[in-house]
């Protein structure tokens, strides 16, 4: 192929049966089961069981599974003692690279290709992120990590390892389903990067590493921390047509509209939406609801013929934001939740490996002549 596409645009780089994505119906699939199925009936351990092993667990499995999870989210002290040292001002994005990256050299070098290794890894990364957000985003204030509890669901635990108080079940079952909404997207900018690591035969902290940087950047994971801070500059519904005028007329991005994939409202988008209600009907509602429903009936009549619609980090800032989360944990708890689909292609990619290694089309000189350094 000696065609150039930028960033690779439709170029499939894999064959896969994790995800399925209908960007003009709207419509995702994990292992052929809807989001909104998973999102309804599934937990965020069952669907992390079903993108890593491709099928839907038995009772017997997923009580294993879970009790393993369980079992595994404890840190090892001396990563709690690096979590310490780094700079209280530090973004937790950077801080999750680095205890993941440091957490591969405290266990035993792993045959990547061997089910039992594999299965280890998987339960241990999944387990321990929560961890690793919730201790960093205590000890940056000065206060002591919490422990983690064996006796509590994963969503659950995460909450209570951010405040020592045990959750509300309405607040928990939200965090659950945006776990499992979140928890996979087939072939986006992170998951490319972790296949391409996973292809080296590099351990799978490395490549869950490498996919919490990628996730890092603004044009993939922050969007929905983004997203808060410009609800909360519009200032209220009477200022939203201005604003949406502006930003059409300096053809700028309007963070939570429009995605590479989706011709349609985001599916994910709609469930998220629905969370709000009972939300808010418990714990009161927000002004920046009332303007967000606002901005998105402006971008649509502007934008919607063009394919302009909410995409998933439009309403989950607002879900984490009712809840009492912290903007800059937005995106850490996105990378919790898609471990589980990172993982899911690690282990498809390893099943018929190779390394990728795209060309290029070179735009250089042809030939440059050496000039002496005492001429130049």
């Amino acid at each position: 192929m000696s065609e150039y596409v930028p960033g690779l645009a439709g170029v499939p780089a894999a064959e896969s049966a994790i995800c399925s994505i209908d960007g003009h119906k709207g419509i995702l699939k994990y292992r052929g089961f809807s989001a909104e199925v998973l999102a309804e009936r599934s937990g965020f351990e069952e669907t992390a069981y079903l993108l890593f092993f491709g099928q839907l667990p038995t009772k017997v499995e997923l009580a294993r599974f879970d009790g393993d999870l369980r079992r595994h989210r404890r840190l090892k002290y001396r990563i709690l003692d690096l979590l310490k040292c780094l700079p209280e001002g530090g973004h937790p994005m950077d801080a999750l690279a680095a205890a993941i990256a440091a957490l591969g050299m405290f266990y035993p070098k792993l045959q990547p290709t061997d089910p039992k290794d594999q299965y280890e890894a998987f339960v241990r990364l999944v387990a321990k992120l929560p961890t690793v957000i919730a201790a960093f985003s205590r000890m940056r204030k000065g206060d002591r990590d919490i422990a983690p509890r064996e006796d509590l669901p994963h969503a659950a635990n995460f909450l209570y390892m951010l405040s020592e108080r045990e959750p509300d079940a309405l607040v928990q079952r939200m965090l659950d389903v945006c776990l499992v909404l979140h928890a996979e997207h087939s072939m986006n900018a992170s998951t490319f990067a972790a296949r391409v690591t996973g292809s080296t035969l590099a351990d799978p902290y490395s490549v869950v590493s490498t996919a919490v940087g990628t996730l890092a950047g603004p044009l993939h994971g922050g969007a929905n921390e983004d997203v808060l801070t410009m609800l909360r500059k519009i200032g209220g519904v009477a200022e939203v047509e201005a604003f949406v005028e502006r930003k059409v007329q300096a053809k700028d991005k309007i963070s939570g509209f429009g995605h590479r994939e989706y011709k349609v409202k985001d599916p994910r988008a709609k469930i998220l939406q629905g969370l709000v209600t009972p939300l808010f009907d418990r714990f009161g509602t927000t002004p920046l609801y009332d303007i967000a429903k606002a901005l998105e009936t402006a971008v649509e009549r502007r934008l919607g013929q063009k394919g302009v619609y909410p995409n998933v980090d439009f309403y989950s800032g607002i879900v984490y934001d009712r809840m009492g989360i912290t903007s800059d944990l937005f995106t850490p708890i996105f990378a919790m939740a898609r471990v589980a689909g990172w993982l899911a292609h690690w282990r498809e990619q390893l099943q018929h490996n190779r390394i990728f290694r795209p060309s290029q089309i070179y735009v250089g000189p042809d030939s440059s002549e050496w000039i002496p350094l005492e001429q130049r």
